[in-house]
């Protein structure tokens, strides 16, 4: 593929050579209209002047064989004149011009061909003195002086023409140099190395790529960082259940008491719940992390995808859990897969959090705006200094509880995010426990009063987090 330098050089090569060209047929025809306008003139005053030597009385005598006329030895070379009678007889004409006649014009400017050259003639007649006098050149001549001109213009290209490209590409090599020095810096780093590129002394031009190329390595290095953070505490928090796995399970196989080998067995149980849920949630994180454009695929009933994330989470039997009967009625048309996993973790999190016999209730509210799901717990709440902070990965906060990985709350973030939604928590005011809302906007097409006619059926355009 031809470079970048050796483009710009053709381009400018071949807009420089255009322009040249250009300048050289103005000049020309310029030149030429100037050249004849000069010499034109020059046959004026020369008639004029030759006709005034002329004496007063005028011409009487026959035709001689005089070549030339005394008194306009200047013109003997560069002109040729010529002194006709009034009566057509050529009284006297200079030297090296034709016998025959230069021009049949009376008076003023005419073009003639003779012996197969072209002439340009002015003619004057003086009446007093019965003469009619031609002054004319040969429009080679002319020519011949233009293209000497022009000639001159471009026996310099022949030097000038290398030069200029010497100096484009040099400037071009100059002018891009920025970019090669940017190129020898990317290519001498190593893999780990995130640091922005400095720009500080980048021409104007290059500071857009910069940018572009710092936000790149931005991105990147806060996707390897989350990579970073989910490995640390994905080790650290399966260190913990597997130990305790290993453990009770030399207990429950050591031990000949029975009462200790079910308390074993049920701890078993419990590191293997808190493992698998964590499992769960990590792989969750990494699949919403890789999702992009997830396409709204399904219209999903909320209130019988709730019911089946209910039936399916463990410890809905020591909790009560109410649906509102208008969440049945409530359809949206989501990416399901994104839908479902963050109606499940909100569902986890307020079990999880709430005592036994406890209420957890799901219920819709409508606005003008947007339609509303939500979902109560009767839990302890979140410290309010901690309500922003709690869907930041892996923060647990003070009452964090065994179970916990602190990633709950973010998936959900991020699920209803690439859905065109959002989250919105808050602590109960008429007791103890936590409000978690999902707001879905109701679309500009439609209004409240059609939405609650034809049932809350939304739509919305899904967008990557």
């Amino acid at each position: 593929m031809m470079s970048l330098r050796m483009r710009l050089f053709l381009i400018l090569v071949a807009a420089t050579g255009v322009i040249w060209l250009f300048a050289i047929g103005w000049i020309y025809v310029g030149t030429k209209h100037e050249v004849e306008g000069v010499l034109d003139a020059r046959l004026q005053e020369a008639a004029r002047m030759v006709a005034s030597l002329v004496p007063t009385k005028g011409v009487t005598t026959p035709e001689t064989s005089r070549d030339a006329l005394p008194g306009i030895p200047i013109y003997e070379r560069q002109l040729s004149c010529q002194i006709w009678s009034l009566d057509g007889r050529l009284v006297a004409r200079s030297r090296g011009a034709p016998r025959s006649r230069l021009s049949d014009t009376e008076s003023g400017f005419s073009q003639r061909e003779i012996d197969g050259e072209s002439w340009r003639v002015f003619t004057v007649e003086d009446a007093d003195k019965g003469i009619r006098v031609l002054v004319g050149d040969r429009l080679g001549i002319r020519e011949h002086l233009v293209a000497g001109i022009i000639k001159g213009l471009l026996a310099p290209t022949l030097l000038i023409v290398p030069l200029l490209g010497f100096l484009i590409w040099s400037s071009l090599t100059s002018g891009l140099r920025p970019l090669r020095t940017l190129a020898r810096e990317l290519q001498i780093r190593d893999a780990d190395d995130m640091s922005p590129v400095q720009a500080d002394r980048a021409p104007a031009e290059i500071l857009p790529m910069t940018a572009a190329l710092n936000a790149l390595f931005e991105k990147v290095e806060s996707a390897r960082r989350h990579e970073r953070e989910i490995t640390a505490f994905a080790a650290h928090e399966l260190r913990t259940p597997l130990a305790g796995l290993q453990t009770q399970t030399q207990i429950a196989i050591g031990t000949s008491d029975q009462a200790v080998r079910e308390r074993a067995l049920r701890q078993i149980l419990v590191a293997v719940d808190r493992t698998t849920r964590l499992v769960r949630q990590l792989l969750a994180m990494a699949d919403l992390d890789a999702c992009h454009n997830a396409p709204p695929d399904a219209a999903v009933n909320l209130g019988g995808a709730i019911e089946e994330i209910v039936d399916a989470v463990p410890g809905h039997d020591r909790v009560r859990v109410e649906i509102e009967p208008a969440l049945r009625e409530t359809t949206v048309t989501a990416n399901a897969a994104l839908l479902v996993l963050a109606l499940r973790n909100l569902h986890e999190n307020a079990v999880e959090h709430t005592s036994d016999s406890g209420l957890v209730r799901w219920c819709v509210d409508r606005n003008p705006d947007a339609i509303v799901i939500a979902v109560e717990d009767e839990g302890p709440g979140i410290p309010p200094d901690e309500l922003k902070l709690v869907t930041r990965r892996f923060f647990r906060g003070r009452l964090k509880r065994p179970r916990g990985s602190g990633l709950g709350l973010s998936i959900v973030e991020l699920a209803l995010r690439a859905n065109g939604a959002r989250l919105d928590l808050f602590n109960r005011g008429d007791r103890s426990g936590l409000r978690a809302e999902i707001v879905w906007p109701l679309p500009s097409d439609k209004t409240p009063a059609q939405a609650r006619r034809s049932g809350p059926v939304l739509r919305f355009a899904t967008r990557t987090s």
